[in-house]
């Protein structure tokens, strides 16, 4: 099976904004569309989260993509949208020393995330080949999955802003 894992465009906010599930727009997804329609093999399903920065670089590159929630970027509850400057050192000295397992307030963890890629890779099981408009954060749980990568390699993963990466999954999920 081939996957081709897209990151979303570089979304639309300020420099030094905390967002995760933060629903904000993408920077001209129709021209990273452009630049990646030609290294997709026509035809090929789309599956994109629903947040606007993956979703409508999605639509730009097929017709009729389907939506995932579970795609979806990390929810970063009540630090969404805040300056990273204005949240409690000590809380994110915490988030620090459990990267995997802390909760931001009203959030989730990199844990659950973690859970909700590894259960979206389980339904792929049908597919011959797909694209995935997402985030880093499933981008890198997602991948490191299929690599059966470390916890400390698979979170320093890197995706540039409308990149694409092609993998082969030879064993199924």
């Amino acid at each position: 099976m081939q996957v081709f894992l897209i990151r979303h465009p570089l979304p639309v906010i300020e420099a030094g904004i905390c967002y995760g599930r933060l629903d904000v727009e993408p920077h001209d997804p129709q021209s990273v569309a452009v630049r990646l329609r030609p290294l997709l093999p026509q035809g090929i399903p789309v599956i994109s989260s629903p947040l606007r920065r993956a979703r409508q670089l999605a639509e730009a590159l097929h017709p009729a993509p389907s939506i995932d929630a579970r795609l979806s970027e990390i929810d970063f509850g009540e630090w969404e949208g805040k300056p990273w400057d204005d949240i409690d050192r000590d809380a994110l000295d915490a988030w620090a020393a459990d990267v995997l397992g802390f909760t931001p307030p009203g959030g989730e963890s990199v844990a659950r995330l973690q859970q909700r890629a590894i259960d979206f890779a389980a339904s792929l099981d049908n597919l011959p080949n797909v694209a995935l408009v997402t985030h880093a954060g499933i981008l890198r749980a997602l991948l490191g999955h299929w690599r059966q990568l470390p916890f400390a390699e698979w979170t320093q993963l890197k995706f540039e802003f409308g990149s694409i990466t092609q993998i082969e999954i030879a064993n199924r999920f």
